[in-house]
């Protein structure tokens, strides 16, 4: 990096954090630190939801993932709009009713206390495990393509988003998340410029999706009813809509985002904005992934793209050699295919086709020969594939742009996660059962709380591994738990003689039965898409729900 990268990426950080902190610096109560005085409109509060959803692994992952796999990573999103909808009329008037600072006081009052522990508590676990993800991701990511000790980059993450978060708490995160969309947005067309502009001129824009479409990256629906394909429509749709109405109905790092809206009217639009905006941002965040492959069928891509120094000695290994002048002859024949092809459309694509198939065997073959050679080499390199053509294809200073804007999504998404862990921590556990709660010692205490969670989620993300793709592991983390806690919720608002023992019992069995599917799915015994984990979850505490209930008010009714 140069220092004009450098000089842009610290000038973009220290305007936000010192914005943040400055702007919120005269929270003096826990109504203001926790729900910033129900004061957001619904612009911010939608841009909130946006940012806090949209970590770094978005933008880095979203883009490999299109890469490797095509368009059909956006089913996932279709069930969005619904659940917005669903929770704008059921429950967000609830919320505003009963003027909760989170959504699991609710619970207490619906069922009882025992209730109101255990879905808070899951969402601790879920959540306080996924910020030291949100911030592991883009670390490890840039430690490795740009020579950053890991170590340092974590703290560095991690220590930014503390500051301001603890200064201002809730609307700092959402005044902060603001600017930081604005950066991610802006970072994102610059790269997406330089993408097609690294694709040769005699290629026009309509002849560059219609070759992705040849290569079979543009297939956006997947109808067909295979459990174990995991993105498809029907599992994009009906695992999307819970998985949604879970994260961004019960997940309090989204319910505290709407939460400090000036009415309910500002909350719902709030929501409704991100239902209609979110689906084409990530769109084109995976069609971006998608330019970036036609790039490289004339811009010869690396053969692996988690490439480190460490590497150098061990690559020039015979075997590796071999393999790589293999590769290297393929793709020569492809380019040499593919200028025809762009210059006449004379070429049989279903040749090109083939030759990329080869080129893709060739560099899994490369990667897993390299993988026996160092034991500790990374294999899945999905996620490097956007930052690689950052460094390689874009001028200096807007590669410090570019980092800023991975910066900003990975400070917006924890900061909203350190604030809900540090609420929920407040609200739920000490204020409720502490005898030393009082105005004065909840609001040090969830300061306290914002730096504990912070610490936490850092060393989570000192001793986390680097797993198949980053975008998915998030998702999967979410499905494990969003399932029961959404469960519960709706046996709350629409079963209203299901009592809490029975509620109780049907959120442990939920909760164990979802924890053995995922190990027996790991272990290659089932094989099942993730998406359907919270739909599971949801069946599993609803039916055993009514089910429990049932029986406990015959034996009541025969005593």
């Amino acid at each position: 990096m140069s220092w004009i990268d450098w000089l842009v990426l610290s000038v973009t950080l220290f305007v936000i954090v010192v914005y943040g902190a400055w702007k919120t610096r005269k929270n003096k109560d826990l109504e203001g630190y926790l729900r910033g005085d129900n004061s957001e409109n619904w612009f911010t509060i939608g841009l909130s939801i946006m940012a806090t959803q949209a970590s770094a692994i978005t933008f880095l992952s979203g883009p490999g993932q299109a890469y490797d796999n095509g368009m059909g990573f956006i089913q996932i999103y279709f069930g969005l709009p619904l659940a917005m909808i669903i929770i704008s009329v059921f429950f967000l008037p609830i919320y505003y009713r009963l003027k909760v600072y989170t959504a699991y006081q609710y619970l207490e009052q619906r069922f009882d206390v025992r209730m109101r522990a255990i879905t808070a508590f899951l969402f601790l676990l879920s959540r306080g495990l996924a910020a030291g993800i949100t911030i592991f991701a883009p670390s490890i990511i840039l430690s490795t393509l740009l020579g950053w000790n890991l170590q340092l980059t974590c703290v560095a993450i991690g220590g930014l988003v503390i500051v301001y978060t603890v200064s201002g708490g809730s609307r700092a995160v959402s005044l902060t998340q603001k600017w930081q969309m604005g950066v991610i947005m802006i970072g994102m067309f610059v790269a997406f410029y330089y993408v097609l502009d690294s694709i040769p001129a005699g290629l026009s824009f309509s002849e560059s999706v219609d070759m992705a479409g040849k290569l079979g990256k543009m297939e956006v629906v997947d109808t067909s009813f295979d459990l174990s394909n995991r993105y498809t429509i029907w599992t994009g749709i009906l695992g999307g809509v819970f998985l949604s109405l879970s994260y961004f109905g019960t997940d309090q790092s989204q319910v505290q985002r709407y939460l400090g809206g000036k009415s309910l009217k500002e909350s719902r639009m709030g929501l409704m904005f991100n239902g209609i905006l979110k689906i084409p941002m990530q769109f084109f965040i995976l069609f971006t992934g998608v330019m970036v492959f036609i790039s490289f069928q004339f811009n010869k891509p690396p053969i692996i793209f988690n490439d480190t120094n460490a590497l150098v000695e061990i690559r020039k290994d015979s075997s590796l050699v071999v393999i790589e002048n293999q590769y290297n002859a393929v793709y020569a024949e492809k380019e040499k295919a593919l200028i025809d092809y762009s210059n006449t459309n004379s070429v049989n694509f279903e040749d090109i086709k083939t030759l990329q198939t080869n080129q893709d065997s060739l560099r899994d073959a490369y990667k897993k020969q390299l993988n026996k050679l160092d034991n500790t080499y990374e294999a899945q390199d999905h996620d490097y594939i956007f930052l690689t053509f950052i460094l390689d294809f874009l001028p200096k200073g807007l590669i410090g742009l570019l980092l800023a804007m991975i910066f900003s999504a990975a400070m917006s998404s924890t900061s909203s996660e350190l604030n809900a862990l540090a609420s929920t921590t407040t609200i739920d556990f000490y204020k409720k059962f502490s005898p030393y709660s009082s105005d004065k010692n909840d609001l040090l205490l969830s300061k306290i709380f914002t730096i504990s969670w912070g610490i936490l989620a850092i060393i989570v993300a000192l001793t986390a591994g680097l797993f198949d793709n980053l975008i998915e592991l998030v998702n999967i983390l979410g499905s494990l738990f969003y399932g029961t806690i959404l469960g519960v919720f709706l046996l709350a608002f629409f079963f209203k003689r299901v009592g809490a023992q029975a509620a109780f019992i049907a959120t442990i069995i939920s909760q164990t039965t979802i924890f053995i599917i995922h190990a027996l799915n790991v272990s290659k015994i089932i094989d099942i898409s993730y998406l359907l984990y919270t739909f599971i979850g949801v069946f599993l505490v609803l039916f055993f729900g009514i089910i429990l209930n049932l029986i406990f008010t015959n034996k009541q009714n025969q005593q």
